[in-house]
């Protein structure tokens, strides 16, 4: 068995432990195929035919409890739906490269808590497709790099394919066909425009709230999405 010497600068020498080294020769290997791993898999995703899904799809096929998902083509999703979306979650999406940094000074410059976060539909593409929920300052540096590649790899038209198709719409409901399906019985693309407001307004908390029985809050909010969605012709134009 052939031994390796170390020889210092000294001109001592000692017999390296290959044993010893390795696990750091495995965890080394591991932590390139974690940070290169979602950039191959971006570049993947670049193509039509495939369907990524979500850690919370994973979630929940591990736990055994399953979930709807019917993938759907942009195309094939009501317009109306699509600009709902953007007005409500990212207003400057067809103009920043992934980070709305405009937004996230002001976050960053708000006293005490931020009352509200500056995701892009990229972070959270990024975010439902190799992250996690929950708040945390980890999550969200992980993020910025990742929105960054995902802007730069694929175009303003996949990013929101792919978001409209894994956002979670409710308990095990992912995607807008299946959440179509599921509050209003009708399949994406003959939502209209009172019924994507809703779905809209879900999205920051599918689990508590229900698109087809909204509340007042959800009227409320609703009603202004409606009237940007109405309004959206210039802010649009990438996903058209």
């Amino acid at each position: 068995m052939t031994k390796l010497v170390i020889h210092n600068e000294d001109g001592t020498s000692y017999l390296a432990d290959p044993a010893r080294a390795r696990p750091w020769r495995w965890l080394k290997r591991l932590l390139i195929l974690v940070v290169v791993a979602p950039f191959a898999l971006l570049l993947l995703y670049k193509l039509p035919f495939v369907h990524p899904v979500s850690t919370l799809m994973v979630k929940d096929l591990v736990l055994l409890k399953g979930y709807e998902r019917q993938w759907v083509p942009l195309d094939d999703i009501a317009p109306v739906l699509v600009n709902s979306v953007m007005m409500s979650e990212d207003g400057q999406f067809c103009s920043h490269s992934g980070i709305d940094w405009n937004q996230m000074k002001l976050v960053l410059s708000a006293e005490g808590e931020p009352s509200r976060g500056a995701s892009t539909i990229p972070m959270q593409t990024v975010k439902n497709l190799f992250l996690w929920n929950g708040r945390s300052y980890t999550r969200k540096a992980l993020e910025l790099p990742l929105a960054q590649a995902a802007s730069l790899i694929l175009s303003k038209h996949r990013i929101m394919e792919i978001y409209l198709n894994i956002v979670e719409w409710g308990d095990g409901i992912y995607g807008v066909e299946a959440a179509a399906q599921h509050y209003f019985k009708r399949p994406a693309s003959k939502l209209n425009a009172r019924q994507a407001a809703y779905l809209a307004v879900t999205l920051p908390n599918p689990i508590l709230r229900d698109a087809s029985k909204p509340s007042r809050g959800m009227v409320r909010i609703g009603r202004i999405i409606e009237r940007r969605a109405q309004n959206s012709g210039a802010y649009v134009w990438c996903v058209q």
